[in-house]
């Protein structure tokens, strides 16, 4: 069965929007590393339609970064959005409608991580919905006082801290789960 399994890029004052703004001098071959596992791990990717339009226009142009284009551009791709009609991205497929009965569907046919970041949004729905499996948050020793928060005024969600590293730079590297009581 397969697990959806969230990553984020945040501040400590919980900023997860444009970490292109603030996370790069942080970046070191240990956090390469634990991006790396991450995305090694992955059976599929899950995005909202905004990151699905950024990555799509990015990674099938790009000269950059050959290997994870290859690897992104040929992986199963799927996208929550009721706005996006069709999906023109190489093995990518669209969920709309009765988006939460078509996730625990895909759960069930998946063997492996289903790795979804870039939409706070998105994680709060799962979260709220019993759907997000895992949360790892990459906490960069910086409070960038502006920006969307990964939690804004959402209700409480107890999480488990199952696996915590401190990198040289000071970044944490936290793994929670729903704590179910």
């Amino acid at each position: 069965m397969g697990r959806i399994v969230s990553n984020f890029f945040i501040s400590l004052d919980g900023v997860v929007e444009s970490p292109d703004q603030w996370h790069f001098p942080y970046f070191n071959d240990e956090m390469g590393a634990a991006v790396e596992g991450g995305v090694q791990n992955a059976a599929a990717f899950l995005m909202g339609r905004k990151l699905y339009e950024e990555w799509s226009a990015y990674w099938t142009t790009t000269d950059a970064d050959q290997d994870f284009a290859g690897f992104i551009n040929n992986a199963a791709k799927y996208v929550v959005s009721n706005t996006l009609e069709k999906a023109d991205w190489n093995n990518t497929t669209v969920i709309s409608g009765d988006v939460e009965a078509e996730l625990r569907e895909l759960k069930k046919r998946i063997d492996g991580d289903i790795q979804m970041s870039g939409s706070a949004k998105t994680v709060r729905w799962l979260l709220a919905n019993g759907l997000l499996d895992e949360l790892n948050l990459l906490v960069h020793p910086i409070a960038v006082g502006h920006g969307e928060r990964l939690f804004e005024d959402t209700p409480t969600h107890p999480l488990k801290l199952v696996k915590s590293e401190t990198f040289q730079t000071g970044v944490l590297n936290l793994t929670y789960v729903p704590d179910a009581g």
